[in-house]
């Protein structure tokens, strides 16, 4: 039995695996059991790998170092494929001042963690690591532990703070101290969770934006003889005249077909116009009269062809060409209006009328292909990280800094991954991937981080928490977690009257939580606290690592 003991043992490749497999498997598995309706998820793999690392299980540090780091450039360049291409469009709906509220929140915890330091004496690098786990924030961990091994390169391992053990201790509480802090604001706010749900699908998704079909009986002369193009011009691409039907006849709309009197058209425009089009065409008519039993069809087609990613509906001319209409576009489980002016994504469903024949050549030029769209480009996605690493890597020189600052190994990657999801089309970079498989890579990425930061903090983990420090750790960590979300969270729902999912999703991605976040889900019942945690994560995650660097190398 001496290869069983060899391979538990050893510091073997084999070995190595062996522990990660046990760890996340472990930890995942208890992570779904739930106290109070509450569970740490994927975050229970930290405990895991430090009850491993407790009982002497040991990985190679190279290798250990390697892992942890690969795996958080994997959840961050996941995250920002994710939140990419909504990331500017959020700003136009309430973003900025979100993501002002969750900077506010991220400042307030490192005023916070400086406070706890100047009046206590404790060592900063350790607070930090604290104050790491108090947010949730791995990634940036990650960044103070770079920062770290900047400023004590000359100094011998044994001397360098082992901050894990700081994030560690504090990173328990700082998942429940965030969903505590929503009860609380729940409580205090008055919160009625229908009125709630109501109020917010409402300002995010108005009635009268959506888009509606309707009928009308053309009666007024001043359309008479008049193309589509030039009824387009006249209310500014507001709507899409899908199909016509004139003398009995069904014409699938093209730009260049005129309507005349008592012609009834199908249109595909925003609620808010409705009655508005009623009145300048004539009058209403049945929709029945559109039936799908006549010769013109309505099918989804899936957009997969990379050749138009990025390109605007109108460019492509496939209503001249081939004598169909777009009518509708659904991006994101939202449904659009077809305007000229739409830009296309990778993903997108077209909702296209006009004759199955031309359907089928148009389906040609979009792609409409599920084995495209399931496949992985993996390309974009390491020549991503390799441009991420390197701009991580690039020293930047502030005034009054001992040493210049750096994105790192988290903040590198996000901010590459964000851009190349937004604009990789016009370089030929099409980084989309399917929402499972970015799951499947996010969560690969943090298991493996959050082992390798439990395996290295285990053998220290106990004898910390015992000996006494490890209480008062918690304790300040306790204070880092509630102050600035507390502040925050109240000032927004009294103050400022935000809506209560609204504020659950920006606590939470102001400490970057996926398991707060999934608890507000789990209330909510629809997507409005993932909405806001979307808007406000990349913001955050870049100034969770600046602020820890900061605090590292400028009170170091």
């Amino acid at each position: 039995m001496t290869w069983f003991s060899d391979l538990l043992w050893s510091e073997t490749v084999a070995h190595t695996i062996l522990i990660y497999s046990f760890v996340v498997a472990i930890g995942i598995a208890l992570g779904k059991i739930k106290v109070y309706g509450i569970s740490l998820g994927i975050t229970f793999v930290l405990f895991a790998g430090i009850f491993v690392g407790h009982f002497g299980f040991k990985v190679n540090a190279e290798m250990l170092d390697f892992i942890k780091e690969f795996g958080l450039i994997l959840f961050v360049f996941s995250i920002g494929l994710q939140v990419g291409p909504g990331f500017f469009e959020s700003f136009k709906k309430g973003g900025i001042t979100l993501n002002l509220l969750a900077m506010s929140v991220v400042l307030l915890g490192g005023i916070t963690t400086l406070i706890i330091h100047f009046v206590t004496g404790m060592s900063l690098p350790m607070l930090v690591g604290v104050m790491s786990g108090a947010v949730t924030n791995t990634p940036g961990l990650g960044a103070a532990q770079q920062a770290l091994k900047q400023v004590t390169a000359n100094l011998p391992e044994a001397e360098v703070p082992a901050i894990g053990l700081g994030y560690a201790v504090a990173y328990p509480f700082g998942v429940v101290g965030i969903i505590l802090t929503m009860l609380i604001i729940k409580k205090i706010g008055k919160v009625d969770i229908h009125n709630e749900l109501t109020e917010f699908e409402q300002n995010q998704f108005p009635t009268e934006e959506l888009p509606e079909k309707i009928c009308v009986n053309v009666k007024n002369s001043t359309f008479f003889g008049k193309t589509i193009s030039e009824i387009s011009k006249i209310y500014d691409s507001k709507f899409v005249i899908s199909r016509i039907l004139h003398s009995g006849v069904f014409i699938s709309a093209k730009a260049d077909d005129k309507i005349f009197e008592n012609d009834l058209l199908l249109i595909v425009c925003k609620k808010n116009i409705v009655n508005q089009l009623f009145t300048d065409f004539g009058a209403k008519a049945d929709l029945g009269v559109f039936s799908e039993t006549d010769v013109l069809k309505s099918k989804q087609i899936l957009v997969t062809n990379s050749q138009i990613i990025g390109k605007d509906l109108g460019s492509l001319k496939l209503r001249n060409k081939f004598n169909i209409n777009i009518t509708r576009v659904y991006r994101s489980g939202i449904e659009l209006i077809a305007s000229p002016q739409l830009r296309l994504q990778m993903g997108d469903k077209l909702t296209v009328v006009g004759d199955e024949s031309a359907i089928d050549k148009v389906a040609l030029i979009i792609g409409n292909s599920i084995k495209r769209i399931n496949e992985p480009n993996l390309v974009p996605i390491f020549i991503g990280i390799l441009m991420g690493i390197i701009l991580g890597s690039i020293p930047i020189a502030f005034p009054g800094l001992p040493n210049p600052l750096k994105l790192g190994l988290a903040g590198g990657p996000l901010i590459v991954a964000i851009l190349i999801s937004k604009f990789g089309y016009k370089f030929s970079m099409i980084s989309y991937t399917t929402p499972s498989a970015n799951l499947m890579l996010r969560e690969i990425g943090i298991v493996l981080f959050l082992a390798s930061v439990g395996i290295k903090s285990g053998e220290k983990f106990i004898p910390t928490l015992t000996s006494g420090d490890g209480f008062v750790w918690m304790a300040y960590g306790a204070v880092i977690t509630l102050v600035p979300i507390m502040l925050v969270g109240l000032f927004a729902r009294l103050f400022m009257k935000k809506n209560f999912f609204e504020i659950c999703g920006l606590i939470s991605g102001s400490m970057t939580d996926p398991p707060a976040l999934a608890y507000a889900n789990s209330i909510a019942q629809n997507e409005a606290p993932a909405i806001a945690y979307a808007t406000v994560y990349p913001m955050v995650m870049f100034m969770r690592i600046l602020v820890a660097q900061l605090l590292i190398l400028l009170f170091l």
